[in-house]
């Protein structure tokens, strides 16, 4: 196997044979031998190698390779040298071939290949690196000449391999079509199964492309029928019609699916209720929602916020309270923002009644309003006319030093003014000067036009409590 200039402008990807090198514990063995390859001024690199008695163990070759993946010519130089003494694994040799894919040294790839098959370690892991390797470089159709002649080297053209193909085309950017024409291609002397389906929906999925997927779900239906084993295809395509704002198709299809019982999992209902919700598609989210319920899923509280949120964001509290009150008994529990989403709701609706109720239920389950929902339930409450709600609240935030006190204040004060309650705005507001609660210079003014209108009495009370105010 000959050594070849590596691309330099090539950041080479790490091994796909492994999760990630970055986390692995190297042993100081392999260290050092990969320090010593990768010296810049080394000449006989290998005498250098056998200089430090270090045997090239399996396990030794293995970690060795996995830090050549930016240092392909180092490594060629390391696995000659670890080979004249030791016979070397087919993982040593697929490690190989997937270091020089990565780094586009083909020729050298198709030399260890060649070695590969002569030392009878050829595999179906030896193609599908070379499929990576030659998709990774936008080069689809070197993979696919690469599966045409699998046969050629011993290794069986099978649907496991079609699927590995597929699965590395559909992985780079907006080419399932690309994989879409092998597919097509192949089909009759290699009948796909259901995963070949599942990885061009995923494909479709993530390009967008409803049409294509429609037409490729259509022909799994006919090719491998229905199975509940097939859920992620079904997530796949149901999500490409949601997210392409075709969910009334979606739950065209979801009520087919339950009749087949291949309904998708939780995970699927979670993220196209979050689309639906984010699309504020209120009545295809109640059918899914619906749909969900009816099979025996159990939504978790995420889902429950979403749907609470998309009720109140309709307006629609009772069936958000119903909700509220469904969660518990389906083990999922409220939460702050449970309790925070219908609170703003009761307020923008101005449910003045509930909203003081509500209030304490927020208390008891220790989910307290913001300081921010308080000074607007405040607001709510004096102008629907349960103003002591409205102290009850300023009471609790000011004994639990819940800050900041500036707005649910100012609320408070204008609220009173409006309602003419003079005497206990002189008394709030002498009491939020003692405290140094900022009131505003709008509220001071606000409070200036509603004195005056009592008569110089009015006037006397405001000029005193000015002064408090401007006082340093």
């Amino acid at each position: 196997m000959e050594a070849a200039t590596v691309n330099t402008n090539l950041k080479a990807s790490k091994p796909q044979l492994e999760s990630s090198l970055d986390s692995q514990d190297f042993s100081p063995s392999a260290r050092l031998l990969f320090e010593i390859i990768t010296r810049p001024s080394s000449h006989d690199i290998e005498s250098a190698l056998s200089s430090t008695g270090i045997p090239p163990t399996h396990d030794i070759v293995h970690e060795v390779l996995k830090l050549c993946y930016e240092n392909a010519t180092a490594a060629i130089t390391f696995f000659r040298w670890a080979g004249r003494t030791h016979k070397l694994t087919s993982y040593a040799w697929n490690l190989m071939v997937d270091l020089l894919g990565k780094n586009w040294m083909y020729e050298p790839m198709w030399d260890a290949v060649r070695s590969m098959k002569q030392e009878d370690m050829l595999s179906m892991t030896t193609f599908v690196s070379v499929f990576g390797s030659y998709c990774m470089a936008g080069k689809f159709n070197e993979a696919i000449k690469s599966f045409d002649v699998m046969d050629k080297y011993g290794v069986q053209q099978d649907v496991f391999m079609v699927n590995s193909l597929l699965r590395a085309i559909c992985q780079e950017e907006n080419q399932t079509t690309k994989a879409l024409e092998f597919f097509e291609k192949i089909k009759l002397k290699i009948p796909p199964n259901a995963d070949t389906f599942a990885i061009l929906l995923e494909g479709w999925e993530k390009e967008g492309n409803v049409a294509n997927a429609k037409a490729t779900f259509g022909e799994m239906v006919i090719q491998v029928g229905w199975s509940p084993d097939n859920t992620s295809a079904y997530d796949s395509f149901l999500t490409t019609l949601v997210r392409g704002l075709q969910a009334g198709e979606a739950v065209k299809f979801l009520q087919v699916m339950k009749g087949k019982n291949c309904l998708p999992g939780l995970k699927f209902f979670s993220n196209a209720l979050d689309m639906l919700v984010k699309q504020n598609d209120f009545t295809h989210a109640i059918s899914l929602w619906d749909i969900m319920a009816s099979s025996g899923l159990l939504p978790t509280s995420i889902m429950y916020n979403a749907m609470i949120g998309l009720h109140c964001n309709n307006n629609d509290v009772d069936n958000a309270f119903r909700l509220l009150d469904e969660m518990v008994f389906n083990g999922a529990f409220p939460d702050f923002l449970t309790f925070s989403i219908i609170f703003r709701c009761l307020i923008k609706n101005k449910k003045v009644h509930q909203v003081g109720k509500f209030f304490y239920e927020m208390i008891k389950n220790e989910s307290p309003p913001t300081p921010s929902d308080c000074s607007a339930a405040i607001m709510t409450l004096t102008d629907g006319g349960d103003p002591e709600m409205a102290i009850e609240i300023w009471n609790y935030l000011v004994e639990n030093h819940i800050l900041p006190l500036d707005g649910s204040a100012n609320a408070l004060l204008i609220g009173f003014c409006n309602l003419g309650r003079m005497s206990q705005v002189r008394q709030f507001a002498e009491d939020m000067v003692d405290r140094r609660i900022n009131i505003y210079e709008s509220t001071m003014k606000k409070l200036k036009d509603t004195f005056d209108k009592t008569g110089r009495h009015g006037r006397d009370k405001y000029d005193c409590l000015i002064r408090r105010w401007k006082a340093p």
